[in-house]
């Protein structure tokens, strides 16, 4: 296997090991979603698989002995060293040194929602037990106990009575 494709191979493997699909998978909403999500890591696995059984395989060695016998050594000889003459380039990288940056630039952006959405994640939590809380209480709750909780509105409806506005 040629360094490049095995490094390749190795990278892809790695990668496939460390994602959590089922985790993200829970973090999606919609149906639409969840068929993009889909598709992606369906994807994923096909390349994936196809990075692993073509860079892991070694080419079989040509049996040159075998084609001398059956051809000749003056044609077999000449095959062999222009195939012994090929040179396969060494991939040069020149996409990941120009995407790099701004994959990182993304990751930032990326984690500063993340914390942003737990944020507010948190507060309309809060919100609901609040609204929970409150809709128990409902039937049994008098004004008193709901304007402790409320006092901006108690003081509205203060004011109201006090200069004689009684909605109409």
């Amino acid at each position: 296997m040629s360094g490049a494709g095995k490094k390749i191979a190795d990278v892809a493997f790695k990668a496939s090991r460390t994602i959590d699909w089922e985790g993200m998978a829970k973090v999606l909403v919609t149906d639409e979603a969840r068929r993009e999500f889909s598709n992606l890591r369906r994807a994923f696995d096909e390349v994936n698989t196809q990075l692993q059984t073509k860079f892991s395989q070694e080419p079989e060695p040509i049996d040159w002995d075998f084609y001398r016998k059956g051809i000749g050594s003056g044609i077999v000889d000449m095959y062999k060293e222009a195939y012994d003459s090929v040179e396969i380039p060494k991939y040069v990288d020149n996409v990941t040194p120009e995407y790099k940056p701004k994959f990182d630039a993304l990751l930032v952006e990326l984690k500063e929602a993340e914390q942003k959405s737990l944020k507010e994640s948190e507060r309309l939590e809060k919100e609901i037990i609040d609204v929970q809380e409150i809709s128990k209480k409902l039937s049994t709750m008098t004004a008193e106990e709901y304007f402790e909780k409320h006092p901006e509105l108690k003081k509205k409806f203060d004011d109201e009575i006090r200069n004689d506005y009684w909605g109409y």
